[in-house]
């Protein structure tokens, strides 16, 4: 990454910091400070992992690039807030890989600071070319997150799956892993994740899928229903570049009826309103984003009509 980019990001994360340092050092409580009602249009939206029934909020929290922050005292704390206020708003699922540089480090800082929250879902990924190294990389991962086990532990970007996957299956036999899964992203190798998906018995996949990014409607959407395996969305907001595509543009009136409040969560619940889709994951550094974003997991959903009408929305600014 380049050191300008870097740098940019971290003067960021330290004003935020700042702004947020006084509140996150006191003890971290959700019944104590819930997120305002106002942005709770009834309960929170979840939806069923299909291996197990458990119920799982439809908008989860990435770390990809946002976390990766370093030693940072004051980034990590940024870090921390933005898991805060993800698990105020009710959310679960945290996504994170041995490719994000420090971002699992970074997680389990926060984590540690908010008291080890019992709500949180840990995804993590293998991601090494050597199937023998899988096992060391994955308790290194275990480490710097500082859980018990790993909720979901997905093989990244399919890379060595045919030796990881065996070993995976292992794990979660032995109850020291609870959900099996591989991740791929922008739109490469469906041919393979299919294959995969029709072949080995994963509870989870991982692929790209956005209001623009619509191929996983084609083939590996329908796959996964069918074959009850649950889905995570990654790129949802194309690393912000939708949310900069729409966001001179004024929020249409038809928002109201789905209960979105800003273009964040109309293009989230594009996303999450698909029937196969168990959760996105959208990357943030800041605390009024995390919030907009869990929003999309609360309040009425686009029906068929509805995210037809928000593509061609969307496809003409």
């Amino acid at each position: 990454m380049p050191q300008s980019n870097t740098l940019s990001r971290r003067t960021l994360l330290t004003s935020l910091a700042a702004a947020g340092a006084a509140s996150f050092f006191r003890p971290w409580n959700a019944a104590a400070h819930p997120a305002p009602e106002a942005a709770r249009p009834g309960p929170i939206l979840t939806r069923p992992v299909p291996s197990t029934g458990e119920k799982l909020p439809l908008v989860g929290l990435g770390s990809w690039i946002t976390f990766n922050v370093g030693d940072d005292p004051a980034a990590r704390d940024s870090c921390a807030e933005v898991m805060r206020a993800f698990f105020q708003g009710g959310g679960r699922l945290i996504d994170s890989s041995p490719m994000y540089g420090s971002s699992q480090e970074v997680i389990g800082y926060g984590l540690r600071k908010l008291g080890n929250p019992s709500q949180v879902f840990s995804a993590e990924k293998v991601w090494i070319s050597s199937g023998a190294k899988g096992t060391e990389q994955i308790e290194e991962s275990r480490r710097h997150w500082g859980v018990a086990r790993f909720d979901l532990l997905e093989v990244h970007n399919l890379m060595s799956w045919e030796e990881h996957l065996p070993k995976l299956f292992s794990m979660k036999a032995a109850g020291r892993l609870r959900y099996v899964g591989v991740t791929t992203s922008d739109g490469r190798r469906h041919d393979e994740m299919e294959k995969i998906m029709r072949s080995q018995p994963l509870d989870f996949v991982q692929f790209s899928y956005n209001v623009l990014d619509r191929e996983a409607e084609e083939r590996l959407l329908p796959l996964a229903r069918d074959r009850r395996i649950a889905v995570v969305c990654n790129r949802p907001l194309r690393r912000g570049d939708l949310i900069r595509r729409v966001e001179h543009t004024p929020l249409p009136a038809w928002a109201a009826e789905i209960d979105c409040a800003n273009w964040a969560q109309i293009l989230l619940k594009f996303i999450v309103s698909h029937p196969a889709v168990s959760c996105a994951i959208p990357a943030t550094t800041r605390v009024d984003h995390v919030r907009q974003n869990v929003g999309a997991s609360y309040g009425r959903l686009p029906d068929e009509a509805m995210r037809r009408r928000i593509v061609a929305h969307v496809e003409k600014i």
